[in-house]
C-alpha cells in the first residue's frame, strides 16, 4: 500500500476517533444536563410544597392551639365542681369520634404511621375537624393527653387533600404527607429542627426517609413561624446550668441512658396493659369513660390535680429545679393511658415529656445530683426510648435547653434508646 494513502488512512481514523470521544462526550454532558435539570425541577417543586404545607399547617395547628388555650382557659374558670366535666367529656368524645371519623379514634400519630406504611398515605378528611373537637374536650375536661399528635394527624389529613388536589401519585402524595406530620409537630413545640427530624425519625425504628428531609426541614421550620406569629407553638423558655463535660459526669450519663430506658419501657407497657384491660372489660361501651373519667377523678382526689390535663407546670417545675412527688411519673403514666384508653382523644408526647422530665427530677435526688439537668435530660431521655427516636430526641434538648446539653442528652438519649429495645408507644412503627 502507498504511503501517502496509509498515512491518510491514519490521520482519517484519528479523526474518526475525535468525532467519537466528543460525541460520548456531549452525551454525557447532556445526560449530567439532564440529570441537573430533574434534580433542580424536583427542589424547586419540593419547596413549594413543602412552603404550602408549612403554612396551611401551621395556621390551622396555630388555630387549634388557640382553641384549646381558650378552653382550657374557659373551664379552669369553673368551681372545683368542673372536674366532673370529664365524665360527659369522656363520652363525647368516644361517640363523636365513631359516630363521624373511627380513624381519629386514640392518639393520632399512629394513626398517621399507620396510613403512611399501610395505606398509601390516605387519610380521611373527616379526620382534621373530628380530631380537632375531640381533643379540645378531651383535654379542656381534665382528660390527660397531649396536643402534639392530634397536630401531626390535622397536619397529615390536611396534606393528603392538597396531594389529592394537585393529583400526585403514591410516592409524593406519603413525602406530601410526612412533611405534614413534621409541620405538625414543629407548630406544637416551637422547636423547628426537632418536628422536621421527629417527623422523619418515628416512622421507622433505627432508619430515616431522607429522601424527604430536606422539604420536611422546610415546612417543619415555616410552620414554626406560622404559628408563633398567630400566637401560638410555644414550650416554656427554660435556663439550665449544664455542667462542664468531664469523664465522671460521662459515667453518670450512661447510667442515667439505662434509667430513663427502663422508665421508658414502664411508660410503653402501661400504656398498653391498660389499653388491653379496657379492651378486654365485658361492659357496654358507653360504660368505659365513664369507668375511665371515675379512675381519674379518684387519682385526683387522692394524689392531685397535677396530673390532669397537659401537665406542663409539672414539667417546668421539674426542670427548673422544684420538688416534684417521687412517683409522679407513674401516676402521669397511667392517667393517661386511663385517658386514651377509655374513649378519650388526644396525644402521647406532652404526657411523655411530663414523664420524662418527673423521673428526672428522681434520678438527681436519688443520687444527689441536679435536679434541674436531670429532668432536662430524663425529658429527652424518656421521649427517646418511647418513640425511638434518639435523634429527633437529642435535638430537642439542644432546641430547649442550648448547645451544651448536647454531648449528655446524646448519651442519655442513644442508652435509653437501646434499653427499651424496639418497644413503642407506636406498634406500627416499621423495623
Amino acid at each position: 500500500m502507498d504511503g501517502g494513502v496509509l498515512r491518510y488512512i491514519q490521520i482519517s481514523l484519528k479523526e474518526t476517533d475525535k468525532v467519537v470521544e466528543w460525541t460520548t462526550v456531549m452525551k454525557m454532558d447532556t445526560k449530567v444536563l439532564r440529570e441537573q435539570i430533574l434534580l433542580m425541577s424536583s427542589l424547586f417543586k419540593w419547596t413549594f410544597f413543602a412552603v404550602m404545607a408549612g403554612a396551611v399547617v401551621g395556621a390551622t395547628a396555630a388555630g387549634f392551639l388557640l382553641a384549646l388555650d381558650m378552653a382550657i382557659g374557659y373551664v379552669s374558670s369553673f368551681s372545683a365542681w368542673r372536674y366532673f366535666l370529664i365524665f360527659p367529656a369522656l363520652l363525647f368524645s368516644l361517640y363523636f369520634v365513631r359516630t363521624f371519623a373511627p380513624e381519629a379514634a386514640g392518639h393520632g400519630t399512629e394513626k398517621v404511621i399507620d396510613a403512611v406504611h399501610r395505606r398509601a398515605g390516605i387519610i380521611d378528611l373527616k379526620v382534621v375537624p373530628v380530631k380537632l373537637i375531640a381533643t379540645i374536650v378531651t383535654i379542656a375536661a381534665g382528660g390527660s393527653a397531649g396536643k402534639e399528635g392530634p397536630c401531626a394527624q390535622i397536619g397529615a389529613g390536611l396534606m393528603y387533600g392538597i396531594s389529592k388536589i394537585f393529583r400526585l401519585d403514591e410516592s409524593d402524595r406519603k413525602k406530601l404527607v410526612i412533611c405534614g406530620i413534621s409541620a405538625g409537630f414543629s407548630a406544637v413545640f416551637g422547636t423547628p429542627i426537632t418536628g422536621a427530624v421527629f417527623g422523619v425519625e418515628v416512622l421507622f425504628v433505627g432508619q430515616m426517609f431522607y429522601d424527604v428531609l430536606l422539604p420536611s426541614f422546610i415546612s417543619g421550620i415555616v410552620s414554626c413561624f406560622v404559628a408563633s406569629h398567630l400566637g401560638a407553638g410555644h414550650l416554656p423558655a427554660f435556663a439550665v446550668n449544664v455542667p462542664v463535660l468531664a469523664p465522671g459526669l460521662i459515667g453518670w450519663s450512661l447510667f442515667a441512658g439505662i434509667f430513663f430506658g427502663i422508665i421508658s419501657v414502664f411508660h410503653i407497657e402501661c400504656l398498653h396493659a391498660v389499653d388491653k384491660k379496657f379492651k378486654s372489660l365485658n361492659i357496654p361501651d358507653w360504660q368505659k369513660p365513664l369507668l375511665g373519667g371515675a379512675i381519674l377523678l379518684v387519682l385526683s382526689a387522692f394524689f392531685g390535680t397535677r396530673y390532669l390535663g397537659l401537665g406542663m407546670d409539672t414539667v417546668d417545675q421539674a426542670i427548673r429545679g422544684y420538688d416534684v412527688p417521687i412517683a409522679a411519673f407513674a401516676l402521669k403514666s397511667f392517667a393517661m393511658a386511663v385517658t386514651l384508653s377509655c374513649g378519650g382523644s388526644g396525644g402521647v408526647l406532652t404526657p411523655t415529656l411530663f414523664v420524662g422530665a418527673a423521673a428526672g427530677s428522681l434520678f438527681g435526688n436519688l443520687f444527689g445530683l441536679d435536679p434541674s439537668v436531670a429532668s432536662a435530660l430524663g425529658l429527652a431521655g424518656v421521649l427517646a426510648g418511647s418513640t425511638n427516636t434518639p435523634i429527633a430526641s437529642t435535638i430537642l434538648a439542644m432546641e430547649l435547653f442550648g448547645a451544651s446539653i448536647a454531648p449528655f442528652a446524646g448519651l442519655v438519649c442513644a442508652v435509653s434508646y437501646v434499653v427499651a429495645g424496639h418497644r413503642s408507644l407506636y406498634p406500627s412503627q416499621v423495623m
